[in-house]
C-alpha cells in the first residue's frame, strides 16, 4: 500500500500543467523564470529504484510408476459326458393261429336189389404247388458325417496407445472408450435323420378249394368236382419311412462390448506424451469338428416260397348188379383246422448314447500392470523484483541561470548535491512485474 500510495504522487505530479509551477522555482522549466525566482538553497525528497531477488515456493507435479495387481477374466471350454436314451424300432417275427373250415366227403355204403350200375368213387390223392411270398426284415449299417463348429479362445497382445497431457495442475475429465469381450447364447438347428413308419392293409385273393358234387342226369345220378368261390383275405403289413427332424442345440458366440469410462487427467506443460502400453486381447476363433455318426436301417426284401398243398380226388367207377349191391353215397362233412400264420411285429427298443457337451467356465487370473501417480513436490524459486527507496536531497550549490536544468530543486544547473536530473528523460518508478500488493 505504500508503493502503491508513492506512484500515486508521482502520477498526479507530472500530470500537472507547466504554467502550474511558475511559482515553485521553475521545477518543470526555467525558460521563463526571473533569477530573483531561484531560491538560495531547498531540500526534498527523490525516489530511487532498488533491485532485490526474493524467492516463492512452486508446486510441481511428479509422475511416478507405480505397480499394481488387476484381475481379469479368461474363458475356458471344458466338456461333459451327457447320457441321452434314445429309441429305435426293432421288428420281430411273431405267429398266430387262425382257423378255417374244410370240407371232405363221406362216403356211405347201401344195398339194393336189382339190377343197376353202380358208380364207385376211388380217392387219390395228388399234390399241387402253392406260391407265397413272405417279406423279412434286412438291417444294414452306415456311416453319416455329422459337422459342427467350436469356438476355441486364442490369447494375443497388442500394443495400445496411451496419452497424457501434462500442463499447470489441470484436472480434466474425458471419457475413454473400452472394449471387452462376452459370450452370449446362440441358438441354432441340426437336421437329424429318424427312422419311422406305418402300417398298411393288403388283400390278397385265396382260391376257394375244390369238392365233389352229385349232379342229377339223364343216365343218373353222377358225381363232379366243383371248385368253391375264393375269398378275400385282409393283412397288415408295415412300411418304413425315414424322416428328417430339426434339433436345436446352443452355442457360446463372442461379442465386443464397446463402453464409455470417465478418466482423470492431470496436465502441467502443454506436451503430449504417447506411451505404447502391451494390453493382452482374448477371441475366438471359430473351429470346425467332423463326427462319424453310425447308423442302422432296416428294408424288407420279398422272399418267394413253395409249399406242397396236397388234394384229393374222387373217380367213379360204374358196376353193374343184379342182386343186393351195395352202392355208395358221397356226402360233405365241413371240418374246422388250424394253421399257424407269421406277422412282423415292430416294437420300440430303448439305448443309452453318451454325447459331449460344452461349456464355458470362466475364471479369475491376477497380472501386475504399471501406472504413472502424479505427486505434488514444494520448490523454492528465486526472482527479482524492484523497489523504491525514498532519500532525502539538500542543494547547496549555487543556481545557474534559468533554463538550464529542470527538476534540479531550484538549481538550474541541475547539479545538487551531486544529483543530476534530465529533463527530456524523466525518472519514474518502476513496477515489479511479479510483485502483488
Amino acid at each position: 500500500m505504500r508503493i502503491r500510495s508513492v506512484l500515486f504522487t508521482l502520477a498526479a505530479f507530472f500530470a500537472t500543467p507547466l504554467s502550474a509551477f511558475a511559482g515553485l522555482c521553475g521545477v518543470t522549466s526555467y525558460n521563463c523564470c526571473p533569477t530573483a525566482a531561484c531560491a538560495p538553497a531547498s531540500c526534498y525528497t527523490a525516489c530511487r529504484v532498488s533491485t532485490e531477488t526474493c524467492y516463492r515456493t512452486v508446486c510441481e507435479t511428479v509422475y511416478e510408476p507405480q505397480e499394481y495387481t488387476s484381475c481379469r477374466t479368461v474363458y475356458e471350454n471344458t466338456y461333459e459326458d451327457v447320457q441321452q436314451t434314445c429309441y429305435r424300432t426293432v421288428n420281430e417275427t411273431a405267429s398266430r393261429e387262425e382257423c378255417y373250415s374244410v370240407c371232405r366227403p363221406v362216403t356211405e355204403t347201401a344195398v339194393r336189389e336189382e339190377t343197376y350200375c353202380v358208380q364207385k368213387p376211388v380217392v387219390e390223392t395228388l399234390y399241387r404247388q402253392c406260391n407265397y411270398t413272405v417279406q423279412r426284415p434286412v438291417w444294414e449299417e452306415h456311416v453319416r458325417e455329422q459337422r459342427y463348429t467350436i469356438q476355441q479362445p486364442v490369447c494375443e497382445t497388442i500394443q495400445q496407445e496411451c496419452r497424457s497431457t501434462v500442463m499447470k495442475c489441470v484436472t480434466e475429465t474425458i471419457q475413454q472408450e473400452r472394449c471387452y469381450t462376452v459370450q452370449r447364447p446362440e441358438t441354432r438347428t441340426r437336421c437329424v435323420q429318424r427312422m419311422t413308419g406305418k402300417w398298411t392293409t393288403q388283400t390278397q385273393t385265396i382260391p376257394g378249394p375244390v369238392i365233389p358234387r352229385v349232379v342229377c342226369g339223364p343216365c343218373g345220378s353222377r358225381l363232379c368236382m366243383t371248385q368253391c368261390p375264393p375269398r378275400q383275405v385282409c393283412r397288415r403289413v408295415w412300411c418304413p419311412q425315414v424322416v428328417q427332424q430339426q434339433i436345436p442345440y446352443t452355442v457360446m458366440v463372442p461379442q465386443v462390448v464397446r463402453q464409455q469410462c470417465p478418466v482423470q487427467v492431470t496436465r502441467y506443460v502443454p506436451e503430449v506424451v504417447v506411451k505404447t502400453v502391451p494390453v493382452t486381447v482374448t477371441r475366438m476363433v471359430a473351429k470346425e469338428v467332423v463326427q462319424q455318426i453310425p447308423y442302422r436301417t432296416c428294408r424288407m426284401e420279398c422272399e418267394t416260397k413253395t409249399q406242397q398243398i396236397p388234394y384229393q380226388v374222387c373217380k367213379m367207377v360204374t358196376e353193374q348188379r343184379t342182386r343186393q349191391i351195395p352202392y355208395t353215397v358221397c356226402k360233405m362233412v365241413t371240418e374246422q383246422k388250424t394253421r399257424s400264420v407269421p406277422y412282423c411285429v415292430s416294437k420300440q427298443a430303448p439305448y443309452t448314447t453318451t454325447q459331449r457337451v460344452c461349456k464355458v467356465v470362466p475364471r479369475q487370473v491376477e497380472q501386475t500392470c504399471t501406472r504413472m501417480v502424479a505427486r505434488q513436490v514444494m520448490k523454492q524459486v528465486p526472482y527479482t523484483r524492484q523497489i523504491l527507496i525514498q532519500e532525502p536531497v539538500c542543494c547547496t550549490s549555487t543556481c545557474a541561470p534559468c533554463g538550464q536544468g529542470i527538476m534540479s530543486g531550484g538549481c538550474a544547473n541541475g547539479n545538487c548535491s551531486g544529483v543530476t536530473v534530465d529533463a527530456a528523460h524523466p525518472v519514474y518508478p518502476s513496477a515489479d512485474p511479479a510483485f502483488t500488493p
